[in-house]
């Protein structure tokens, strides 16, 4: 009798850990996003709509994390903590490879692949990840140069709002190539009130300004120049896209929005790994999501895109 009730106690006890085991493995994570860019900002939260598609669409398990600010060595701790909890796959912006770099290296080393994308395009192969998605930083800031120079611009500004990422320095760099004038770098906060008041004390000695991020610097440095009366004296132009500088270029306030498409830079991440998971292939080198130019021209067909939150 007492053989017969340890049996019964013994396969209730396999019966629970087996539940235990299936139910744990039917919550894993798949693929943890690691970012710089906080969700709530309106170029991440197109980012991370690519994420959520995409998961959703190739049917797995995903985590979007980052930093509650601009934070290196609060990301490398994100990636730490990723890494501890061995998912399938690890994606990661990638704006400061040197603080980074133990913590992509990690991951590599417990066997867990990593893709960059957004920034990183020309450190990213240097940590031994294989594939990264985005534009070239560099080369992206040159075109712009030579629109605003195209433009008639002579003395511009080049207005950088996360300073200490490298993929921003890089587009400064190219811009004040591509351009051929006088640049000068002006390093501000993420906050746009602040931007504003940094631009506006600079409106007196430049005839361009490229900013490097249309929802925070894009639209506070449009505001300055509105507020100084020089909307078209003034030639603006600026990185990436929001709802406010969408309008702009549509009105003919703004010379271009240099789109990246963040929304696929969001997608093809997960799409890679849902193909490497199923069949172990994986792309080498950058896949390119761009630049692109939205101008004057081409922003009203841009726009409906933008409201359904996929530009």
């Amino acid at each position: 009798m007492i053989g017969e009730n340890m049996r019964k106690i013994y396969l209730t006890i396999l019966a629970f850990l087996s539940w235990i085991t299936m139910s744990v493995a039917s919550f894993a994570i798949d693929v943890i996003v690691v970012s710089h860019g906080q969700a709530n900002d309106p170029f991440w939260s197109v980012a991370k709509n690519g994420v959520d598609s995409a998961c959703k669409d190739m049917k797995i398990k995903c985590k979007y994390t980052a930093p509650g600010t601009f934070d290196m060595v609060e990301m490398a701790k994100l990636i730490d903590n990723a890494v501890s909890q061995k998912p399938k796959g690890i994606v990661i912006t990638l704006p400061d490879a040197a603080a980074l770099g133990k913590s992509v290296k990690a991951a590599i080393a417990a066997g867990i692949p990593v893709v960059s994308m957004n920034s990183g395009s020309d450190d990213f192969a240097k940590l031994g990840i294989s594939a990264h998605v985005g534009q070239t930083e560099f080369e992206a800031g040159v075109g712009g140069g030579q629109k605003m120079k195209a433009a008639g611009g002579k003395k511009a500004l080049c207005v950088n709002h996360e300073v200490g990422n490298v993929a921003l320095d890089r587009r400064c760099a190219g811009f004040k190539k591509g351009f051929g004038g006088s640049v000068e770098i002006l390093g501000t906060s993420n906050d746009p009130t602040e931007i504003q008041k940094a631009v506006a004390a600079k409106l007196g000695g430049v005839d361009t300004i490229l900013t490097l991020g249309a929802g925070l610097s894009g639209e506070a440095a449009l505001k300055a120049i509105k507020s100084a009366g020089k909307t078209g004296s003034i030639k603006l132009g600026t990185f990436d896209m929001s709802p406010g500088m969408l309008k702009a270029a549509a009105a003919g306030e703004v010379e271009f929005l240099i789109d990246q498409q963040q929304y696929l830079q969001g997608y093809l991440p997960i799409a890679i790994f849902a193909q490497y998971m199923r069949w172990g292939t994986m792309p080498a080198g950058v896949v390119m999501t761009g630049p692109g130019f939205v101008t004057p021209q081409n922003a009203s067909k841009v726009i409906k895109w933008a409201a359904q939150g996929y530009r």
